[in-house]
């Protein structure tokens, strides 16, 4: 066995251990080697669609068929579960800019301003964008808010261990190596999805010369840079010579993280962590941490080759 193949394994195991099921993809942006775990399995992407649909708002407002000055009248924000920011917990209208959605929607991963962005370029839209660019593992399905209509919003809050064990329990389609669910969120020919593989794609097109507009990569590669949700890979990739810009998605017992570190010595990796948790319970930081570890060590294995 291969040291790559015996780190994998172990690393494998160690996830299994402590309830996850990761999809992982680490890519050096300057050498194109990549290591990762199962990372062709497609998964919903919950929040993650917030930055293709920040890449197509930003392209329509290259093309002049968006002004980032125009003000959208928002309706306030529908609270059903503890956590959100921004206009997700307003409790009046208000008017913002097309600019400044797309801050609030990447950066403090405010669904109800990219609910709004979402009024103005559809999800199909989005999904034909990234086509068009040749990314093609990635598909946007539907607006965020379907996102909150999950049982976990129909329980009470000391009940959110029923909802997560229903979003464990209720897949089909695994023996026949599907990824259907009866939960329609968590279900990959109906959510919103994409693989490990394919995010990585999307950072590459972002962080390297592509078919996307130089500057429209350079707008959504600065909103990530200021993401405010740095609970998650952020401690193992973030210090004071290192620039970690990411973006996380979260859903019933789905979380996720795609990201770029960019290092002083001018090293760059592409990091898309998708995992789906086996333990039925809403709050784990031991799986936030575990997921950490196993995309830093990835990423070392990279450095040392």
């Amino acid at each position: 066995m291969s040291g790559t193949e015996a780190l994998l394994r172990s690393l494998r195991e160690e996830l299994r251990d402590g309830g996850l099921r990761g999809c992982l993809l680490v890519r050096d942006l300057r050498t194109g080697e990549e290591v990762g775990l199962d990372p062709d399995v497609p998964l919903p992407s919950a929040s993650l669609v917030k930055v293709p649909l920040a890449l197509a708002t930003a392209e329509r407002v290259r093309r002049g068929e968006l002004d980032g000055a125009r003000r959208v009248e928002v309706a306030p924000g529908r609270i059903t579960t503890p956590g959100p920011t921004g206009l997700s917990r307003f409790r009046h209208p208000a008017r913002v800019a097309v600019d400044d959605l797309l801050y609030l929607s990447l950066c403090l991963s405010d669904s109800t301003a990219a609910d709004a962005l979402f009024d103005l370029t559809p999800p199909e839209r989005v999904t034909d964008r990234l086509r068009e660019w040749g990314l093609t593992g990635i598909t946007v399905r539907h607006r965020v808010g379907e996102l909150s209509d999950t049982p976990e919003e129909r329980f009470d809050g000391g009940q959110a261990h029923l909802a997560h064990a229903l979003a464990i329990g209720a897949g089909t389609g695994e023996a026949a190596g599907g990824r259907g669910h009866q939960l329609p969120q968590l279900d990959t020919t109906r959510a919103s999805s994409g693989t490990a593989r394919a995010w990585a794609d999307l950072l590459q097109a972002l962080w390297r010369p592509s078919a996307i507009p130089p500057e429209v990569a350079a707008t959504v590669r600065e909103l990530m840079r200021h993401n405010l949700n740095r609970q998650r890979l952020a401690p193992d990739f973030s210090s004071d010579a290192t620039t970690w810009s990411s973006k996380t998605g979260t859903l019933l017992n789905l979380r996720h993280e795609i990201g770029v570190v960019e290092h002083g010595d001018g090293q760059a990796f592409a990091v898309a962590a998708l995992t789906e948790s086996f333990v039925p319970a809403g709050a784990q930081p031991g799986a936030e941490a575990l997921m950490a570890h196993a995309a830093r060590t990835l990423r070392d294995h990279l450095r040392q080759r």
